[in-house]
């Protein structure tokens, strides 16, 4: 007898369908498993006929042949053990014939029968949702993600006799349930105002936030360059439902799950001694690195010169596109990666350059040498560049705090809203200033005369790229809206082109607004 179930398999961030086709016949005992399947699937047919044995059922009798369409898709996983043993359990007569019917099974078996949860359920249903499937089963330690999905019905199972006493009509499934937990993000306990002084940095991240800018300190140790980033995401705006539903999907698929922080934007610091893999995702399976786990949230990279070279070199194309794709033989994968990076870094390569103690002692062209890591293309990326000077110790004794992160938070949703009011209206085609097409910029960032000669001669001063030059009349646009302004005008670009350090002279310039 041949029965059907349906699974699906994960391609990036996408699911594609899979029909499980199951054979049986009486004869020599054998189990067959074929379309194009890696490893841990080929590895379900012990652990399925296992399961199998815990609800009674014996296959020493059969054969069986289990097929998983369409062939030429590359089979990944251990979800499909739950689909395997049901058609199987159908071909049988274990089960009512048609009882599977359009269901889709997600689900890893124990040896005993019991369901294990599965990496990427959020994208598995995401996925089943826009092809239409009306209900999902998956397992039960699994329903806190897909408790997240609205618009599909999910039914959640412990072990596979509890699923098979449902089939049978013995009893009913438990229908996945968002807890009290995940109706609100969870406290952001980084506030702003524990930032002493260094009111040009904050004044920096207000912008960064407003606009969705990328960003780099510059500054001895101890400026406050960390402190300053972690403290990036509690002033902005809560992802928005179907943002918070892919930042899950993605994390999901990674394995880290975060249902319990819903709406949280992700802040992710990987080590300067990362690989360009761990970065920009990669390896056998295809996993998102950490330029997609932070995708809709902040990707802080500490010591950035410190980095290798090919590993920054790689997050130029997903900075411009905000998207990975990675190629492999047989599949390519595509992940979103559109973080807002913020990259700290020294001035030199002991650190203390410009920190008003005359310690250092590194030579100009060692100044040079220590910066070139960071590539023009790189730095092209970076909206602002800024320069943080070293704490005055004795200020930090002062009881008085600067504005609280909710405050600044306010102003920065008033500017996203007036973006947001602008892509509405037609005006431009995306929302965020840092993500504006060109066409976009042409619209929405016209400068008045002062503010286009005092661009002008930027340019020539500063020898900026044609893409700085669109990086700075975007982050003037941002600091427009901040101000409530309708039109750029000349202090608006004043202060986007003052976030440009970079582009000056590092061993002049740098060291003295260091």
């Amino acid at each position: 007898m041949l029965s059907i179930a349906h699974g699906s398999v994960l391609v990036g961030i996408t699911a594609h369908p899979v029909r499980v086709e199951a054979h049986v016949l009486r004869g020599v005992p054998s189990f067959e498993l074929v379309g194009h399947a890696e490893g841990a699937v080929r590895e379900s047919r012990v652990r399925v006929k296992s399961a199998l044995a815990h609800v009674g059922v014996d296959l020493n009798e059969y054969r069986i042949v289990v097929n998983l369409a369409p062939a030429d898709l590359r089979k990944r996983g251990s979800s499909f053990d739950l689909a395997i043993a049901l058609a199987t359990l159908e071909a049988l007569g274990a089960v009512p014939a048609g009882s599977l019917g359009e269901v889709l099974f997600l689900g890893e078996l124990s040896l005993d029968g019991s369901l294990r949860p599965i990496r990427g359920v959020i994208a598995h249903l995401l996925g089943a949702r826009e092809r239409g499937v009306e209900r999902v089963i998956v397992p039960a330690a699994n329903e806190a993600e897909a408790a997240l999905v609205d618009g599909i019905e999910v039914g959640i199972a412990a072990t596979l006799a509890e699923l098979v006493a449902s089939l049978r009509g013995e009893g009913v499934l438990a229908h996945a349930r968002r807890s009290a937990s995940q109706a609100r993000s969870a406290i952001l306990r980084d506030d702003l105002a524990d930032v002493r002084g260094q009111l040009v940095a904050r004044r920096a991240l207000e912008v960064t936030a407003a606009g969705a800018h990328n960003l780099v300190f510059i500054g001895p140790p101890g400026a406050g360059k960390t402190m300053l980033a972690r403290r990036l995401p509690g002033i902005l705006p809560e992802l928005a439902p179907h943002e918070a539903l892919e930042v899950m999907a993605i994390h999901s698929i990674a394995g880290i799950g975060r249902p319990h922080q819903l709406g949280v934007r992700p802040f992710r610091a990987p080590h300067h001694t990362a690989s360009e893999v761990a970065l920009v995702g990669g390896g056998e399976q295809a996993r998102p690195g950490e330029v997609s786990l932070a995708h809709d949230g902040v990707l802080f990279l500490d010591e950035l010169a410190e980095f290798r070279r090919g590993a920054l070199e790689a997050l130029r194309q997903p900075l411009e596109d905000g998207f990975v794709t990675i190629a492999r033989a047989q599949v390519s994968a595509t992940f979103p990666a559109r973080p807002m990076i913020v990259a700290a870094t020294n001035p030199c390569p002991c650190g203390r350059r410009g920190d008003n103690t005359n310690r250092c002692v590194c030579r100009p062209d060692k100044v040079r040498d220590y910066r070139a890591r960071l590539s023009g293309p790189l730095l092209d990326r970076i909206d602002l560049h800024v320069s943080l000077p070293p704490v005055d110790v004795m200020s930090l004794q002062v009881r008085a705090s600067g504005e609280r992160s909710s405050v600044v938070r306010a102003r920065v949703e008033a500017a996203r809203r007036i973006q947001l009011e602008r892509q509405t209206a037609g005006k431009a085609s995306r929302a965020l200033n840092a993500h504006l097409a060109p066409a976009d910029v042409d619209v929405v960032c016209v400068l008045d005369e002062p503010g286009r000669k005092l661009l002008a001669s930027a340019v020539q001063r500063h020898g900026l790229s044609a893409r700085a030059y669109g990086k700075v009349l975007r982050v003037a646009r941002t600091i427009a809206d901040l101000g409530g302004a309708e039109k750029i005008h000349a202090e608006h670009v004043a202060e986007a082109i003052s976030w440009r350090l970079l582009d000056r002279d590092v061993a002049g310039t740098t060291s003295h607004a260091a």
